[in-house]
């Protein structure tokens, strides 16, 4: 099957891309890239390679080592542009996430949002995680003018994360944590029908999922639609995708 990721120019997530891509082509499906113009290979938020804070606070080795094989796959150097895509060529569509300002040139794209509203209505398997929440709240329903995830049970980052980095790093990387004034979840929840749909998760700010322990992973599935909070949820979000392609397959 042939997936959807769009992607900033840079400053995306390592994890919520690299984990995905990884174990989707292992699973053989085909994971597509797409960028604002197409003109040429996108790139992760260098701090999360290198450490945010005495380096700390980045990517964890194995998905580090997953992006590094990415950077090198012909899918990725050669991304399709957001005004090209068709969506009705594609079986799932994944919207990673981010903190950095690159991405507020993925998150505020009324192109992409068009885009990702045709695939909506195709009523096939969407996954976002943490900041990829926000394209989705912020992408409108032609018919009600209301958010396609109105109706909707999600999670996203939740605020006491997004807030608890700020405090920890403002004093060396200022707003780094800090993509709008707005937390990630108050926007998400107010574009709800009902704040109650949206699930916060146990609190964590240490442990991450990882590719054999789920312990620490949180995620949220409505029928087609998956989310999760951060990156240490990549690993039961990309297996929880998985599956909800293969239970779409006619």
């Amino acid at each position: 099957m042939r997936i959807l990721l769009p992607l900033p120019d840079r400053d995306f997530d390592v994890t919520e891309v690299a984990v995905p891509w990884k174990l989707l082509t292992d699973l053989g499906h085909e994971v597509v890239f797409a960028t604002e113009h197409g003109d040429g290979p996108p790139a992760a938020d260098p701090l999360l390679l290198t450490g945010v804070l005495f380096g700390q606070l980045g990517a964890e080795p194995e998905p580090k080592e997953f992006y590094e094989r990415l950077t090198g796959e012909a899918a990725f150097r050669h991304p399709v542009a957001w005004a090209d895509l068709r969506p009705a060529a594609y079986d799932g569509l994944i919207l990673p996430g981010g903190h950095a300002p690159g991405m507020r040139q993925y998150l505020g794209s009324d192109v992409l949002r068009e885009k990702i509203g045709d695939f909506w209505r195709l009523e096939r398997p969407v996954g976002a995680i943490c900041h990829g929440v926000l394209a989705l709240a912020r992408t409108l329903d032609p018919d009600t003018g209301r958010s396609v995830l109105a109706d909707r049970r999600t999670t996203c980052l939740p605020a006491y994360m997004e807030r608890t980095a700020y405090y920890l790093t403002a004093w060396r990387r200022g707003r780094y944590y800090r993509t709008y004034p707005a937390y990630v979840q108050h926007e998400v929840v107010a574009a709800l029908a009902d704040p109650a749909r949206f699930e916060r998760g146990p609190v964590e700010l240490r442990r991450r999922g990882r590719a054999t322990d789920d312990s620490a992973a949180f995620v949220v599935e409505d029928g087609r639609y998956l989310s999760a909070r951060w990156p240490g949820d990549a690993y039961l979000f990309a297996r929880r995708f998985a599956t909800m392609l293969t239970a779409n397959t006619p």
